[in-house]
């Protein structure tokens, strides 16, 4: 997967954490080559499924954490890998509702996994070996 570089970060399920997560985002893709327009994608979707693991993952649960971890690709073109880690019971990605469906369209919320599905290249929702759920993530520059 990676070139042995990866950073990870394990963060309080606290808001205020969210700038730190964003620094280390921003950095680490520019680091691996990404352009600005990836960079700014790559934080759309962190930041969206940080706070998605702190809220719904965790509960808002200051004890638990959040488990971020940013690996360069060694592919051709400059890309990124992000595995996003909660401490909560888990979900099944597929029992969400489509937040295109008519009676969905006006709720203000349930809209994240989909946009982070827009933003990234690649997305995988499943449990995490150590517990909780996971997000891995894969974006490429200019794809």
């Amino acid at each position: 997967m990676s070139n042995g570089q990866t950073v990870r970060l394990d963060v309080p399920s606290t808001y205020d954490m969210i700038d730190v997560v964003q620094v280390v985002s921003d950095a680490f893709a520019r680091a691996a080559g990404l352009d600005d327009d990836a960079v700014h994608w790559i934080w759309l979707a962190v930041r969206e499924s940080v706070v998605n693991a702190m809220r719904h993952g965790n509960g808002n649960d200051r004890a638990k954490r959040v488990h971020v971890e940013f690996a360069p690709l060694n592919e051709a073109r400059p890309a990124i890998w992000i595995r996003v880690r909660d401490e909560g019971p888990g979900f099944d990605p597929a029992s969400l509702p489509d937040p295109l469906a008519p009676e969905n369209l006006l709720k203000s919320s349930g809209r994240g996994i989909f946009l982070i599905r827009s933003f990234m290249d690649e997305l995988t929702i499943r449990k995490a070996s150590e517990g909780g759920t996971e997000m891995i993530m894969v974006k490429r520059q200019g794809a």
